[in-house]
């Protein structure tokens, strides 16, 4: 190939493009990083997650005594998806997780400690590394900021990637600006971390129509753009049906609930006050079952002692100061808050109490309670929602597109551009799946695009 204007040409700000410029940039590569959206620092998918992030064996985890090993999360990805998670991509993010999670403190700056207050479902450890606040908007900034002290980093915004082509060896990117104009740079690799296709109306009826008619809860930019430009050049794709969608965001606030209110004990009942679903399934496959009920619609009940579970999130933080939490001092309150039956609630959180203090079964095959709620309860409404797509590109395990299973020379794609980890559909979705596919995949391509200059 002759000369280049850059080694590296990433597309998307978010978690994977930031962890592929920065582990690019630190192999010595010269990095541009594009990104298509000027609110991508409140607006993206990372900014809007929790910032949990799966990692087994890590020193955190030793510290506080949990055994945990890359072979342990794999299993658990494994068994969550049924099998059905690609075994490439989800054995090199396993195995690169514990490094992971330490590059980031590390190298990038990023305040990581574990969570211990409680266990997602799926998981067999206590595995999750997040920020203090556990805001996405935290650790976005703090990759931000990591990518800003390095000068082998240039940002541009806005500028979306439109276009690849292979050209001497090299890559020819294409980058379009608000204004129609256009810059056409030579790369020796480009890295696809444009997420997946939530923000695609047509392309979501097309790979994963049942939960169409949900909220949208992503960022604007997950337009498909890597599907559109991996499948110019004949990459392969996987697990278009993968998603992982969440059955608790408040409504019509679309802020986020965190769903350790489940998973302490928390009720979902439709409108008649009624429960119609085991709480601790996992919020992805929720999203369906709260959509089914009339009008789409749900409410969370949960107590004081759950309250103070969910306090360390900024998004319940964002909640309680827009009023979305209601607070009953008894269950004719509650009732009155939820427009339901007195007595078919009482029937609903009798039945729960005797299930969680071990007097009954529950009728739902709920086993985990972890509390018993008690009055004074608080109620938020929620809605079922799409955050992310979780099918994409297909990729070797450094992040390499595969054409007809072998590497398109220099193109590579992370997070929600490639395919994930969560199966096929919606019940394969880990807690943190999303932030370790764009972390680690970002991590793994940067590095391996560096490896190609000079070549």
């Amino acid at each position: 190939m002759g000369s280049t204007d850059v080694d590296i040409v990433v597309a998307g700000a978010g978690a994977a493009g930031l962890a592929a410029a920065i582990s690019g940039a630190d192999a010595g590569a010269s990095v541009l990083l594009l990104e298509a959206q000027d609110t991508f620092r409140s607006g993206s998918n990372t900014a809007m997650s929790t910032s949990m992030i799966p990692a087994g064996g890590s020193r955190w985890q030793r510290k506080a005594g949990i055994e945990d090993s890359p072979d342990l999360l794999y299993g658990d990805i494994m068994a969550k998806t049924k099998g059905k998670a690609d075994p490439v991509v989800a054995r090199a993010l396993a195995d690169v997780s514990p490094r992971l999670v330490e590059w980031l403190a590390d190298e990038c700056g990023v305040p990581l400690e574990l969570v211990t207050d409680f266990r997602y479902p799926g998981n067999s450890r206590q595995r999750h590394h997040c920020v203090p606040d556990r805001s996405g908007r935290t650790l976005l900034r703090h990759l931000l900021e990591a990518a800003s002290s390095r000068s082998e980093i240039t940002l541009v915004v806005p500028s979306r990637l439109t276009d690849v082509e292979e050209a001497d060896g090299g890559l020819r990117a294409t980058a379009a600006r608000p204004d129609g104009s256009e810059d056409v740079i030579l790369a020796r690799s480009v890295i696809l971390a444009t997420n997946g296709f939530g923000a695609n109306g047509e392309m979501v009826r097309r790979h994963i129509p049942e939960i169409a008619n949900g909220l949208y809860h992503g960022g604007d930019g997950s337009r498909g753009d890597a599907l559109l430009i991996g499948g110019r050049l004949g990459g392969d794709t996987s697990s278009l049906g993968a998603y992982q969608g969440h059955g608790s965001v408040a409504s019509p606030h679309g802020v986020l609930l965190t769903w350790t209110t489940m998973m302490n004990g928390g009720l979902l009942v439709d409108s008649s006050g009624a429960r119609f679903q085991n709480e601790t399934i996992g919020y992805s496959e929720s999203a369906v079952n709260v959509l089914a009920q009339p009008g789409g619609i749900a409410w969370a009940i949960f107590d004081r002692h759950v309250h103070k579970k969910a306090e360390p999130f900024a998004d319940y933080q964002d909640l309680l100061g827009m009023d979305a939490v209601k607070w009953a001092d008894d269950v004719n309150a509650l009732a009155k808050i939820i427009g339901c039956d007195l007595e078919d609630l009482e029937r609903t959180l009798d039945s729960a109490r005797r299930a969680a203090l071990g007097d009954e079964a529950d009728h739902l095959g709920r086993t985990d309670w972890a509390h018993s709620i008690e009055s004074p309860f608080a109620a938020v409404k929620v809605t079922g929602a799409l955050f992310h797509t979780q099918g994409g590109l297909k990729v070797d395990k450094t992040g390499a597109v595969l054409r007809s299973g072998s590497p398109i020379p220099g193109l590579f794609a992370a997070g929600g551009a490639a395919v994930g980890i969560s199966g096929d559909s919606s019940y394969g979705y880990v807690s943190g799946n999303g932030l370790l596919s764009a972390l680690g995949l970002g991590f793994l391509a940067g590095s391996a695009a560096a490896s190609r200059v000079g070549h």
